[in-house]
């Protein structure tokens, strides 16, 4: 679906907007642009920042993530070579929202709790 030609449908299943979705509301695409928040960082401060990310996943959600615009990857010729990772203006107007996203999931992490124990109970 090209979005000059029509405009985006969040509840079209053929709507580019929900490959932006899937993209912005993956939990690792999530960490790593908040990660990325303060600043340029190399692949291992992300791997060591992120706990329980594979390198596989890590990989994959980065070139995900510079394929959408949302963060660039340089890449200096030094031995060994050293690759860093920074967000790009487009990725900085996220912010906001995850940084919504993160305070709401800390805040009502024990409501949350609290209401799957009590599903558990009679599941």
């Amino acid at each position: 679906m090209e979005s000059k030609d029509v405009e985006p449908n969040l509840y079209d299943r053929k709507c580019g907007s929900r490959q932006v979705l899937d993209r912005i509301g993956d939990r690792w695409s999530v960490l790593v642009v908040l990660t990325l928040a303060d600043g340029t960082r190399r692949y291992g401060e992300l791997a060591q920042r992120i706990d329980g990310v594979s390198q596989k996943m890590l990989t994959q959600t980065l070139r995900g993530l510079e394929r959408d615009g949302l963060v660039t990857r340089t890449v200096h010729a030094t031995v060994p070579p050293r690759v860093d990772y920074a967000l790009t203006d487009l990725a900085r107007t996220l912010l906001p929202l995850l940084a919504g996203l993160e305070s709401w999931a800390t805040t009502h992490l024990p409501e949350v709790e609290a209401a799957r124990t009590r599903y558990d109970a009679h599941g």
